[in-house]
């Protein structure tokens, strides 16, 4: 459950943009405030089904655009990349304080 939270996370973090402001805040509610599907259709005056049914959708949607998309994918592979690039730098040049602060920017750019 912990992997798939915190996949939604990310998702959301990179789609949001394109999901309706109901979409956007029963997911953030859920998933980055922790409230129960009761607490969320308690705040909206709408049943329990009507929050699982939304956020079901929305999570259909997430992996829909992530799977046309890739930004996640990405996303991992070019932090797997900057890892390996940080330990080769540092077998190669020891602690060259230039390069990790050029490599720091660099991520600072995600």
């Amino acid at each position: 459950m912990l992997e798939k939270t915190m996949r939604m996370n990310y998702l959301y973090d990179f789609y949001q943009a394109l999901l309706t402001p109901k979409q956007r805040s029963y997911m953030s509610l859920y998933y980055l405030d922790d409230y129960s599907l009761g607490e969320i259709a308690q705040q909206y005056d709408v049943s329990r089904q009507a929050v699982y049914d939304n956020i079901k959708r929305t999570e259909a949607m997430l992996e829909e655009y992530e799977k046309k998309l890739s930004l996640f994918q990405k996303f991992q592979k070019r932090k797997q990349l900057m890892n390996e690039l940080k330990d080769y730098v540092l077998q190669k040049y020891g602690n060259d304080q230039q390069i990790f602060h050029i490599i720091k920017e660099l991520e600072e750019l995600e």
